[in-house]
């Protein structure tokens, strides 16, 4: 079996890779059903790039369900100017947790999990037990705390408890009432996974996605093979922060992965080749609806209708919001040198995987997403990045090149 595996994976690397190569001469259709070319892409991001100072960033854009574009631009290492390519190793933050969500599905799906069993139940003693969690001692509602709530957000807890100003880990409001974003969530779900399946995050990732899909660049930690194509990543000024080492895996945020590693992950959930058809529709179901101003700070309590209108909530694992092509489900990763961002839209089977090395990636998305996805519906304001204008053909002077910014909130990693 183990060896059948191992040759479906090497035979899903060639076809995806063929794919890969001859769609890069052809142009990428837009929502709107209008075409972009190959040279307007690199114009644009290009121009992106250098109006923003993102040190590299690598593009994969999805039509029909398939990889149509897939390139990296910029550097890997500023100093020897190695290129970023499409197989350079990156960390990639948060988008761990959209990957993580979808094996948990994969459990669901075989019973071995229950979405709205407490969650407690499944450890072999009671969770304040556990160090990490010592701090919820005398509060019970922990008890009502299930693995629905961990993948949808509604859990209770911050983002992290390093973040809050006597950093330790408390219930902040009733589990399931409302979305606030935790990576300590998510972390409590890996526990609880681990214990169920008495295997590793690691392993369980590597078993389940990796290698079926054939990311043979991605693990959960850092790993010797990587060395020959690692990107360093960039702070705001352009400063080399040093490659990075992960030695622990963190469903939160630890994988190490690459552009195309990644976009095969998104190309499976969109051609739904990962979970059956019930689970995937489970995981892209709203779960919450979203009512904060902003994502971030996570437990602010202000309150907007501004993205009423866009179904804005959250799935299992992925935000969601409605637009006149459909549900687009996404997921950002944000990092200290790290920045990312995806978003499919489900009915046309159409996406976009951004993954830059530098700290001011974000600052590209809005211009991106509109001018090669022709996708203006991204909540920026929610989110907290910026929007942006930049042309996408003919020749352009930084004069032409208008970068504007509304009120950007606080930033904690995600």
């Amino acid at each position: 079996m183990r060896l059948f595996i191992r040759l479906l994976s090497a035979l899903w690397t060639i076809v995806i890779g063929t794919v890969f190569l001859l769609a890069q001469q052809l142009p990428v259709k837009r929502l709107d059903g209008s075409k972009v070319s190959p040279a307007q892409i690199d114009a644009a991001v290009h121009l992106s790039m250098e109006a923003a100072h993102v040190t590299g960033v690598g593009i994969a854009i999805l039509n029909g369900g398939r990889v149509m574009y897939l390139k990296a631009y910029g550097v890997r290492d500023a100093n020897e100017q190695l290129p970023l390519t499409p197989d350079s190793v990156m960390t990639a933050a948060s988008l761990t947790k959209a990957a993580f969500a979808t094996m948990v599905l994969q459990l669901v799906q075989e019973h071995l999990i229950e979405l709205d069993k407490p969650v407690y139940k499944y450890l072999p003693k009671p969770l304040p037990e556990y160090d990490a969690y010592k701090d919820l001692a005398g509060d019970p509602r922990y008890k009502q705390i299930t693995m629905r709530m961990l993948l949808d957000h509604t859990s209770g807890f911050p983002n992290w408890r390093w973040l809050v100003d006597d950093k330790k880990l408390r219930i902040y409001f009733t589990p399931g009432s409302r979305f606030a974003y935790s990576g300590e969530g998510i972390d409590l779900a890996q526990l609880v996974v681990e214990k169920v399946t008495n295997k590793s995050i690691n392993e369980l990732m590597k078993e389940r996605l990796f290698q079926p899909l054939g990311m043979t660049r991605t693990s959960m930690v850092s790993e010797e093979q990587f060395q020959d194509d690692h990107a360093n990543r960039f702070d705001e000024q352009q400063h080399a922060l040093g490659l990075e080492q992960r030695y622990r895996g963190d469903a939160a945020g630890s994988m190490q992965t690459t552009l195309r590693d990644y976009a095969r992950f998104v190309q499976a959930v969109l051609a739904n080749s990962i979970l059956d058809r019930k689970h995937r529709e489970l995981m892209l179901k709203p779960q919450i609806e979203i009512v904060s101003k902003h994502e971030f700070p996570s437990l602010s309590i202000e309150t907007t209708t501004d993205n009423h209108a866009i179904h804005l909530s959250y799935g299992l694992g992925w935000g969601l919001y409605w637009t006149p092509y459909g549900k687009a489900f996404f997921k950002e990763g944000h990092d200290e040198g790290w920045r990312h961002y995806v978003v499919c839209f489900d009915q046309p089977k159409a996406g976009m995987l951004i993954m830059t090395n530098s700290s001011n990636g974000e600052d590209i998305y809005s211009t991106l997403l509109e001018k090669l996805l022709g996708n203006t519906f991204t909540p920026l304001e929610w989110e907290g990045f910026k929007a942006g204008r930049v042309p996408i053909s003919g020749p352009a002077s930084m004069s032409e090149i208008e970068i504007f910014s509304p009120a950007i909130i606080g930033r904690n990693t995600f």
